[in-house]
């Protein structure tokens, strides 16, 4: 049980750490490892949970993911620009097999759709 418990915890935090560097990098899909980090600590430590859930900075987005309000315009915009500038920089100038030129379109296409298809947050006025 103790090694489960600790496994949870490592694999949250390893989880969160990637997500705030998510918060950078828009190739790291933020919102979806703060959701794992978030059930790896709700299975694992009530405090590492409630610190997350309630942190001001990243307890937003896991309480407008998991109450289905969805995410704000501007993130939205900013994920997908961010997003395509990376991928086409990468597709363009770092990458010389046309295989993984495609694959990483394709990815690309698939995160766009993902966040697109995702509820828009509206804020209340």
């Amino acid at each position: 049980m103790y090694v489960k418990r600790l496994l949870l915890i490592i694999v949250g935090l390893l989880s969160l750490g990637l997500a705030i560097i998510g918060i950078f990098l828009p190739l790291i899909p933020t919102t979806p490892l703060l959701l794992l980090g978030a059930a790896c600590f709700v299975r694992s430590s009530d405090r590492l949970y409630d610190w997350l859930i309630t942190n001001q900075h990243l307890g937003p987005y896991i309480k407008n993911y998991r109450e289905g309000k969805g995410i704000p315009l501007s993130a939205k915009i900013m994920g997908v620009t961010f997003l395509w500038c990376s991928m086409l920089f990468t597709i363009l100038f770092v990458v010389p097999l046309l295989v993984v030129k495609l694959l990483l379109a394709g990815i690309g296409a698939y995160f766009t759709w993902f966040i697109l298809k995702q509820k828009t947050l509206v804020k209340a006025s």
